[in-house]
């Protein structure tokens, strides 16, 4: 569950956390550690969505330029001397 935390690590952190903060206070901290916790998760997924989408994005990107190769057009002497709309005056 927690690694190499077993029951008798746990059962010391909870009564050591009984002591610091008292019996009030301590279920507004578990609410609020959990609260924090649920956000933490909530935008990390949020995060991970977003960048899976992004690279889907992409690779559609890419798949598409190379299906649609652009056209070649041969060049020729004649090609050469043609004006540009530039050139004429």
């Amino acid at each position: 569950m927690f690694g190499s935390i077993g029951m008798p690590e746990l059962i010391i952190i909870f009564v050591i956390a009984l002591i610091i903060f008292g019996p009030r206070k301590l279920p507004e901290l578990g609410r609020s550690l959990g609260k924090s916790i649920n956000e933490f998760k909530r935008a990390s997924n949020e995060l991970k969505s977003t960048l899976d989408e992004e690279i889907r994005q992409e690779e559609q990107r890419s798949a598409d330029r190379q299906r649609t190769p652009e056209p070649h057009r041969p060049t020729s002497p004649d090609d050469q001397n043609v004006p540009r709309k530039s050139d004429e005056v």
